[in-house]
């Protein structure tokens, strides 16, 4: 898939989050990457995939001196997507899976709960 067409289905993922939740996307960034870095890597275990990363402040954890900072980032990894996929339908429904699972990191949701609630264990 071209990249064009890649960033539209996340910039449309984005806007498909229920109002309540698109209104406190506060300091944030979504940005889509061909593929993670070394670093962003760094931490999965054998045979785990990186299919987007959230690297900031979580709402949860933003006291009253929050403020002056860069944006968060929610960085969505194309390649890795892509590879997952068998098809484009797959695609699209993993890039709404991707970014919904990352803005839940910027609600404060860890990864313990967001894999019990995706049924992961």
């Amino acid at each position: 898939m071209d990249r064009e067409r890649f960033e539209r289905l996340v910039v449309q993922a984005v806007e498909s989050l229920p109002g309540e939740f698109r209104e406190r996307l506060e300091n944030i960034d979504v940005e889509v990457r061909r593929q993670p870095t070394s670093r962003q890597r760094a931490g999965l275990k054998r045979g785990e995939t990186l299919l987007g990363l959230y690297e900031g402040v979580p709402l949860t954890e933003r006291g009253a001196h929050y403020g002056m900072v860069p944006p968060d980032r929610i960085i969505i990894f194309q390649g890795p997507i892509e590879q997952h996929c068998r098809d484009d339908d797959e695609i699209v429904r993993e890039i709404q899976k991707t970014v919904r699972h990352e803005i839940a990191h910027h609600f404060g949701v860890s990864e313990a709960r967001l894999r019990e609630l995706e049924g992961e264990g």
